[in-house]
């Protein structure tokens, strides 16, 4: 497991991480932002919000933080955080690059981010990376790879990446879109002198989007760590916005829907890490009820009625407004 510290965790959530991306800028595509994070969107003000999940996630055993460059300054806030707190050294700590952020801290700009899969522009944020977090970075993952990515047939990036491998560094790639399958597939024929490049993948899984699955399970099978995000389908399954088959399940069991939607996804055999994507540390503390939700074969049955398709799924997110 290239995690190897994770794997030594005792704590119930060693295997939920907390996902920066909701809190590292003040727009995003997650419903219910207004209620979350009110009016004061200041970069001090999402600093502050930023330490106290960390804090809370801390305390209650989360070991994995993930974060990227296009996720405004949450590496910037999780490198003070780790300055401030200069004890802990147990924390895992994930980053992406291949998307730049270019909202410039605004909610209504025309892109928030840009993707390129070049090999400059991973030099260029490497060391943007390394300058916030340095011999801290533990995994260094594309951002959204994709079929047509040109990361998947980049030579030059291979043998870049191979060579920060060789130097310490967990190398791995995330996937978006309805065609997550065919890329995480399509990256686990990436090899560089006969060795496979990729040691980890971080796709979209949730129960209203399933099509992964098998790809990840393959993945798994392979030697990769999976790491899921998007496991609350940006709100689409919490509180108010979540189906009525949710909110059923969550009523039978006693916690609630994001618990129930993010224990839906430990329950799969190649997950390795689910993450929490929570914007206030209520929302934290409630995910993390997950491992608790005891979901049952009939549970399971009536979830897997609430799957959609692909196509149809990532066109819903993406008209998703930034706000």
């Amino acid at each position: 497991m290239p995690f190897a510290r994770l794997a030594t965790a005792t704590t119930p959530t060693c295997h939920i991480g907390l996902g920066l991306a909701a809190v590292g800028r003040p727009g995003y595509i997650n419903l219910g932002r207004e209620q979350d994070l009110g009016e004061d969107r200041s970069v001090e003000t999402l600093r502050t919000r930023t330490h106290e999940l960390l804090d809370a996630a801390y305390a209650q055993g989360v070991r994995y933080v993930d974060v990227a460059r296009s996720y405004g300054r949450s590496e910037e806030f999780l490198a003070d955080w780790l300055k401030n707190n200069p004890g802990i050294d147990d924390v895992v700590i994930g980053s992406k690059w291949g998307y730049t952020y270019t909202a410039d801290w605004s909610t209504d700009a025309e892109h928030h981010e840009i993707k390129d899969h070049s090999l400059a522009t991973y030099e260029r944020q490497r060391a943007e990376t390394d300058a916030l977090l340095g011999d801290r970075l533990d995994l260094y993952q594309i951002h959204s790879v994709t079929p047509d990515s040109p990361a998947l047939t980049d030579k030059d990036l291979h043998a870049r990446l191979a060579q920060a491998a060789a130097d310490g560094l967990t190398i791995g790639f995330s996937t978006s879109g309805p065609a997550q399958a065919d890329a995480v597939r399509a990256a686990l024929a990436v090899t560089v002198d006969g060795e496979p490049l990729f040691r980890t993948v971080q796709s979209t899984y949730n129960a209203l989007e399933t099509s992964a699955a098998p790809a990840l399970a393959e993945a798994h099978d392979a030697g990769l760590t999976v790491i899921v995000k998007e496991g609350m389908a940006n709100g689409r399954l919490a509180g108010p916005h979540a189906p009525q088959v949710l909110r059923d399940i969550a009523t039978e069991t006693g916690l609630g829907c994001d618990a129930v939607a993010l224990a839906h996804i430990l329950r799969q055999p190649w997950a390795g890490v689910v993450l929490s994507g929570a914007a206030t540390t209520l929302q934290l503390a409630s995910n993390l009820h997950a491992p608790a939700v005891d979901l049952t074969d009939d549970h399971l049955a009536r979830l897997a009625t609430l799957t959609e398709d692909p196509q149809a799924y990532w066109e819903h997110r993406g008209r998703l407004p930034w706000h």
